[in-house]
């Protein structure tokens, strides 16, 4: 009886150690069946890193710079820079511009009437018809004077009128000539009612006040013209950051409002005194290539200053991953049977700058391959060792 008991039991235990081994196989081979993925984050095959276009690179050096943010606009220099009035008020005549419209130095802009012009050019060839006599008459007394003909008190009162009307003369054919009125034209008699007013340089109309048979006065700006061949940028840096920023550094903006291309410049005057309000300076900053531009004066500016740079190691951007409070990249242990097997290592990064991050941290090798796209996503809540 007894041996038929410890015949059970054997039979028992063995259908037991049976079952979980087939239980056991079982679940190996599911574990083995499940993408690669889905089982650590950090096996991938071949046809996965084709499909999602994966790539592994070296780390490599680059500049990183240290840079200021400051802020400014588009501005021109002043004597790039014109604004057209009149030194006599008058009435708008002509005048077929717009803004926008490109003029040539020299070109005429706008005309302007008033019959105080008439009165002028007649006060002028009075002036010059009377000239003829106070000199004539002078030069007369003067003769007689040394021959001792005539006394010294008439020689003086003719030099005096002669010189008084001499220096009224010149006065009024000055201010003929600031109204582009031509004084030759007229001693010959020709006068005229109305003035012209030209571009002193070539540009662009940025600005017109004024419309036909409109009444402007000396101090009107009658219209502004700007030629934007030599801009400049002028940007304004907070007093902590100013004993930084030398002549000569370089300049990278960007036109927030119009588009994210950036622009190279450099800073060429940097300002002596702080504003007191704002405590803050101007600084002045030439464009590089700045013939090749479509800027408009006035546009904002954003903008760093490099104040100094260095050479570091450095990965693509898209190789970082932020895991549990670390930042992790994806480095390749090896490649078998179509498998890429990928280690979790912790690293230390410092500055980031044009799609690239500085790494400073010593357990990444040269030789080591990155995965800088893709990685995220195979980071598993699992830490990988540094």
């Amino acid at each position: 009886m007894k041996n038929i008991y410890y015949l059970i039991a054997v039979i028992f235990l063995a259908i037991t150690v049976t079952s979980c081994k087939e239980s056991s196989v079982n679940e190996n081979k599911k574990i083995n069946d499940e993408s690669p993925l889905q089982h650590t984050g950090t096996i991938v095959s071949k046809e996965q890193f084709d499909t999602n276009k994966m790539k592994l690179e070296n780390i490599t050096e680059q500049t990183f710079s240290t840079t200021i943010k400051v802020t400014g606009m588009i501005d021109a220099p002043p004597q790039s820079v014109e604004i057209i009035s009149s030194f006599s008020g008058g009435y708008i005549k002509n005048s077929s511009l717009l803004v926008g419209d490109a003029v040539k130095k020299g070109q005429a802009l706008v005309t302007i009437e008033n019959p105080d012009f008439i009165e002028m050019q007649q006060e002028y060839l009075e002036i010059v018809e009377q000239m003829t006599y106070l000199k004539s008459e002078y030069e007369r007394q003067k003769l007689l004077f040394e021959e001792k003909i005539t006394s010294q008190k008439s020689y003086l009162k003719a030099e005096s009128d002669y010189k008084k009307n001499l220096a009224i003369t010149n006065g009024t054919r000055k201010k003929l000539q600031m109204l582009n009125i031509n004084p030759t034209s007229v001693e010959q008699g020709k006068i005229i009612s109305a003035i012209t007013l030209y571009a002193s340089i070539s540009g662009n109309i940025t600005e017109i006040n004024v419309s036909k048979g409109a009444y402007v006065s000396p101090a009107d700006v009658i219209i502004k013209i700007v030629n934007t061949d030599h801009i400049h940028i002028e940007l304004t840096a907070f007093e902590k950051d100013l004993m930084q920023i030398k002549e000569g550094q370089k300049i990278k903006f960007k036109i927030p409002e119009a588009s994210n291309t950036i622009f190279d410049a450099e800073v060429h005057l940097v300002g002596t005194s702080i504003n007191e309000a704002t405590r803050t300076a101007t600084l002045h900053g030439h464009l590089n290539d700045d013939e090749k531009h479509n800027f408009a004066i006035g546009m904002f500016v954003d903008a760093e200053i490099e104040i100094s740079s260095n050479q570091s190691k450095a990965i693509q951007e898209n190789a970082i991953i932020e895991n549990d409070d670390k930042t992790v990249v994806l480095v390749l242990k090896s490649f078998n049977d179509d498998l890429y097997s990928f280690e979790t290592r912790s690293v230390t990064i410092g500055k980031k700058q044009d799609g690239f991050v500085e790494i400073t941290s010593e357990n990444i090798k040269p030789t080591d391959k990155i995965l800088t796209n893709g990685a995220y996503g195979l980071i598993t809540s699992e830490s990988g060792g540094d």
